[in-house]
């Protein structure tokens, strides 16, 4: 699937806020809020583009984490007090969830005014925010049912995202790569079967433009060994057409994982730790791209950091200055990779 651009430096899509906005969020006037809000995410389109890279988000700034990307613009769901085991405030499916219009139309549009970059959108997974909210009793027949209800709003969004312009949609689901482990983890709410069933159903357009990237994020960390079996599955019933994989331990399931790849999909390595200030050896990162070339085309790749910085408004992995640095070495490795030709 090699092209001329391939967004080759990328990220996942959170960034940390700034200290103006967590102070406008947690004094909680509406107004004053989406006033910071605008104001940090046209600084962060600045700041993206002076680090040169080939996509520019909103940071996440105008959520509370990843999820409400979707949880804020649909009913059926409630908001909790208590906590999952990732520190994420717990919310639960009462009912089959509604939209109740455009989920990031008005975001997307904001970005797409101050950048000639198409912009980049990131939205959970389906079966991921039915993986996390189902509870029996509660309203909802099953995970699954709930994760198609899901996937029917998900994939309206994403059409509705292309029409407007947008040509990089990444879904985040951390749980994937737990599931295709040798000794897999436990399926919870939905089975792997099912989470695949789900989330395919949302990355299916019926007329995808030329240039559009429909990508799945899968988890932030290879298990220790991975299933060569239920990869493949992974990466075939899911049809998307971009895998952001981690790529930052030097682990033999890393490659295993870029290996399971079908050859026309692309695919993003996370080549440096987003939750460590410490930066990475370049000839250290090298060393481990440098042998995927026996067995893939490295001009369907791209690089970014492991995960996002902040997919928690209130807890970000690092400072913004070690983000800022992190941004900067993906830059120089994808520099090395491929020279200036992006």
């Amino acid at each position: 699937m090699a092209d001329t651009f391939n967004y080759r430096i990328d990220h996942h899509g959170s960034l940390v806020r700034p200290a103006e906005l967590t102070a406008a969020r947690t004094a909680g006037g509406p107004e004053a809020l989406r006033a910071a809000e605008t104001k940090a995410v046209e600084e962060a389109v600045v700041y993206q583009r002076k680090l040169r890279s080939t996509v520019v988000t909103d940071g996440d700034f105008p959520r509370e984490d990843f999820r409400c990307a979707v949880l804020d613009g649909v009913s059926g769901f409630r908001r909790t007090d208590r906590t999952d085991a990732d520190g994420l405030v717990r919310w639960v499916a009462e009912s089959l969830p509604k939209a109740d219009g455009p989920l990031l139309t008005n975001w997307v549009d904001t970005l797409t005014e101050l950048t000639i970059v198409a912009p980049k959108v990131s939205l959970p997974s389906p079966a991921y925010l039915a993986a996390t909210t189902y509870e029996p009793g509660l309203g909802v027949s099953s995970a699954r049912e709930l994760g198609e209800a899901l996937a029917e709003i998900v994939r309206a969004e994403i059409a509705l995202l292309v029409s407007r312009g947008v040509r990089l949609i990444q879904l985040n689901n951390p749980l994937l790569l737990d599931q295709v482990a040798t000794d897999p983890a436990g399926p919870g709410a939905l089975s792997f079967e099912d989470a695949l069933a789900v989330d395919a159903a949302a990355v299916r357009l019926d007329e995808r433009p030329e240039g559009v990237r429909i990508g799945m994020a899968p988890g932030w960390a290879a298990p220790a060994v991975v299933d060569a079996a239920r990869a493949e599955r992974l990466f075939t019933e899911v049809p998307a057409d971009r895998w952001v994989l981690p790529f930052d331990q030097g682990a033999e399931a890393e490659v295993e994982l870029v290996r399971a790849l079908p050859e026309e999909r692309d695919f993003c390595l996370g080549v440096v730790d987003a939750t460590r200030p410490e930066l990475e050896d370049i000839d250290t990162v090298m060393s481990r791209i440098d042998p995927l070339d026996a067995f893939k085309d490295l001009e369907d790749a791209a690089v970014a950091p492991s995960r996002g910085f902040a997919d928690v408004a209130s807890r970000p992995l690092l400072s913004a200055e070690d983000q800022r640095r992190k941004l900067v070495l993906v830059e120089m490795i994808a520099r090395y990779c491929w020279g200036n030709e992006f």
